[in-house]
């Protein structure tokens, strides 16, 4: 008989409020590095939630699904892992609290079980349903008012006016790798973006191209300073050369790119060699005939390449001794097993294709490099090579980057966290989803859809259609430290007070209070050495919100503009001091804590759908399991910190 368990609302519960208890041992800015012993004596020390949360070793099926929905919205987002498992315990306990207290409040069952299981499914579904409906709504008119809008330009700018830009970034490094290298590490991503900004072209182009090719753009160092991570100009080959490379070179350089092997095989993999003839003789000089024949056609190759002026080949795959021995007598520079993502990145910046077929050789397959030499760095020798009319041709200066660190784990914490950095900024950059003729409905109707609908002028309409417009625009930006938590909850709370009214919408008020009291379990959590500074921060946040909900004023964090233009002149509002506290903490994406928001309804939402488990001996392979099982699996690999 297949065993069955019986879930109910407290183990889901419980299940959570473990990965919990682990994630806030690093989480907010005052939050320490996470050590974990493996059974072979290695350790593991690193403060990325998402890091942590794959390297555990969990058995109870709720928590593995809780951890994949953490590493689906990080691998997409790059920022988040701690406060989404932070914001789902909170969410469930204040669920658990609410059907406990009355389980019979929307259907009755035969069991309280059954009924509390029924409730809470019921408020997450309508949770969820607010959200999608509501939410978006409460940002714009509330909380985007109080940011500004920052953009590429202001990343790749060589200036350091631009602190809302530098502000975001130390604000992301300081969470992921403390106070010593966030401003190190801040000013060396800018100065990245700066050579590889494409002239004339969308700000988003760049840093998504960074993004798909980090493997190959980066290389780890470890058992040296982090002080020594830099960029070098050029792509580095994580490969030594396979034949000699003489020192003293002509410029330039002729290149070539090999998808497959150079010499013809016999027998490929899977491949079955029949020989039928009698004659053992005649056999072995068949076999002869034709490994002279491959030779030959090798030697063939490597004249057609002689006549390009071809001297540095980059292979795919690993080549024949013979093709070895044949591009050393011809003084060419051969490197083998070349990546994917490496012989993608040399293709788009050469503007080369790779060969496949090694007899048709034509001019589009030859690339012009400035230079191809051995590269030392740390304990390992790789090729280092730079393209010859990169820069005029594409507008970009190609470089790479060398990330340092005393061990392999610090190396790799350090390249993780810059690649998220790509993806919290591509999140940033996207605007809040919102259509501007939805909103427009809302502003004229006196439903429960603002929080005074039944109270707007005409002045105050134009100045929503005004947020509502720099929704569209990308870059939307808040001050850290629970701002947008404080911003939002008092939004939530007006919502619901404004909603009651209504007889319509009287089910509504407990399902936004539900996420009201979840939200303010983040910003306790960053204050939770002092409570003090909790209710001053918390006080400080609302005493910037107007009496007038919605009015533009200079009280608000921007200059000109909706968002304002990205700079924070913080000296013309009336309330400067105030405001410049708000920013000890750094700043936050306005559309990462969004879609933070959404994930953590959705994976509420079918963590209460699941009431029972079925426990088979047979292993369900998915795409997002083999790729979180893969993550793991590279995650322990890290040496001794």
């Amino acid at each position: 008989m297949v065993p069955l368990e019986q879930l109910h609302l407290s183990h889901v519960l419980q299940a959570v409020s473990a990965l919990e208890s682990i994630v806030l041992r690093s989480f907010g800015p005052e939050g320490g590095q996470v050590l974990f012993t493996r059974d072979t004596g290695q350790v593991m020390v690193s403060r990325s939630g998402k890091r942590i949360l794959t390297a555990l070793h969990l058995d109870h099926p709720l928590a593995r699904m809780v951890v994949r929905c953490v590493w689906k919205h990080s691998t997409i987002t790059g920022d988040g892992s701690k406060t989404f498992v932070l914001l789902l315990a909170s969410l469930l306990r204040i669920i658990h609290a609410t059907a406990t207290k009355d389980p019979h409040m929307f259907q009755p069952h035969n069991s309280t079980e059954a009924s509390e299981a029924a409730t809470a499914r019921h408020l997450a579904d309508r949770l969820l349903e607010f959200a999608l409906t509501e939410l978006d709504k409460l940002i714009v008119l509330n909380v985007l008012p109080h940011g500004f809008r920052v953009s590429l330009e202001n990343f790749t700018a060589k200036t350091q006016h631009d602190l809302s830009c530098q502000t975001l970034l130390v604000s992301f490094f300081r969470t992921r790798l403390g106070y010593a290298y966030c401003d190190f590490f801040r000013n060396l991503f800018c100065e990245l973006l700066s050579h590889w900004k494409v002239k004339d072209d969308r700000p988003s182009f760049s840093m998504q191209f960074l993004n798909n090719s980090f493997l190959a753009l980066h290389t780890q160092v470890s058992g040296v300073p982090v002080s020594c991570s830099r960029l070098i100009e050029g792509q580095v080959i994580h490969r030594d050369f396979a034949t000699p490379c003489p020192q003293v070179r002509k410029q330039p350089l002729k290149a070539v790119v090999f998808n497959g092997y150079l010499q013809p095989k016999l027998l490929t993999t899977g491949d079955v060699l029949e020989l039928r003839c009698g004659d053992k003789v005649t056999e072995d000089r068949g076999i002869v005939h034709f490994s002279s024949w491959t030779e030959k056609s090798v030697e063939s190759i490597i004249a057609t390449l002689q006549s390009f002026g071809v001297s540095v080949l980059l292979c795919a795959l690993k080549q024949s001794s013979a093709v070895l021995a044949a591009a050393t007598q011809a003084g060419m520079c051969l490197v083998e097993c070349v990546s994917e993502e490496e012989i993608s990145l040399f293709t788009q910046l050469s503007g080369v294709t790779p060969i496949s077929d090694c007899r048709r050789i034509h001019p589009e397959h030859i690339a012009t490099l400035t230079f191809c030499k051995p590269l030392l760095l740390g304990a390992h020798r790789y090729v280092h090579l730079d393209f010859h009319d990169c820069e005029e041709r594409l507008k970009v200066k190609p470089c790479s980057l060398v990330i340092c660190a005393p061990s392999e784990g610090q190396a790799d914490q350090h390249a993780c966290a810059f690649q998220d950095a790509f993806r919290m900024l591509l999140t940033a950059l996207e605007p809040v989803r919102k259509t501007q003729t939805a909103l427009e409905e809302t502003i004229p109707s006196k439903k429960c859809t603002s929080l005074h609908a039944d109270n707007i002028s005409n002045g105050t309409a134009c100045r929503v259609h005004l947020h509502q417009k720099c929704v569209t625009e990308t870059g939307c930006v808040i001050s850290a430290g629970g701002t947008f938590e404080f911003l939002l909850h008092h939004a939530l709370h007006q919502y619901g007070h404004s909603c009651s009214v209504s007889v319509n919408t009287s089910a509504v008020v407990p399902v936004s209070q539900l996420l009201e009291k979840a939200l303010l379990s983040v910003p306790r959590q960053i204050y939770s050495h002092n409570l003090k500074h909790f209710l001053q921060a918390q006080t400080r946040v609302v005493a910037l919100i107007p009496k007038q909900p919605h009015a533009l004023s200079a009280n608000f964090i921007h200059t000109e503009g909706p968002l304002g233009d990205g700079k924070l002149s913080l000296c013309s509002c009336k309330n400067g001091n105030m405001s410049l506290k708000l920013l000890d903490l750094g700043l936050e994406s306005v559309s990462c804590k969004y879609q933070l928001v959404l994930a953590v309804l959705q994976c509420l939402t079918n963590l209460l759908r699941i009431n029972m488990v079925l426990r088979t001996h047979a292993v369900l392979h998915t795409e997002s399991h083999d790729s979180l099982n893969a993550h793991s699996e590279s995650s322990e690999g890290e040496d001794e910190d």
